[in-house]
């Protein structure tokens, strides 16, 4: 069953996203996953939530998005990752 990885972003250092995007779109790829969209957060319509950015990619499955975040080629960018952000993933299955 298909899964949505998504990611809530407030940015500590633009630079850093720049270089960390860079280097993080090809080991989604890598795992599976397409990215689906990406940008600046506009507005919440109900609740609370301090964002700047935003990011929805779509992976074959759960396991796949779970064996993406836990890969060796991910998990060397998570220093980069923290310098750039602060950030919450979550991973959403689609229904079937």
């Amino acid at each position: 069953m298909p899964a949505l990885m998504i990611a809530l972003v407030k940015i500590r250092n633009p630079a850093k996203l720049q270089e960390y995007a860079a280097a993080a779109g090809p080991t989604v790829a890598a795992a599976g996953g397409v990215v689906l969209g990406r940008g600046k957060y506009k507005e919440t319509l109900v609740g609370a939530i301090d964002v700047d950015n935003a990011m929805v990619a779509r992976f074959p499955s759960s396991a796949a998005a779970h064996d993406w975040y836990h890969s060796a080629a991910y998990q060397a960018l998570i220093p980069v990752r923290d310098e750039a952000m602060e950030a919450t993933f979550f991973v959403l299955e689609e229904p079937s």
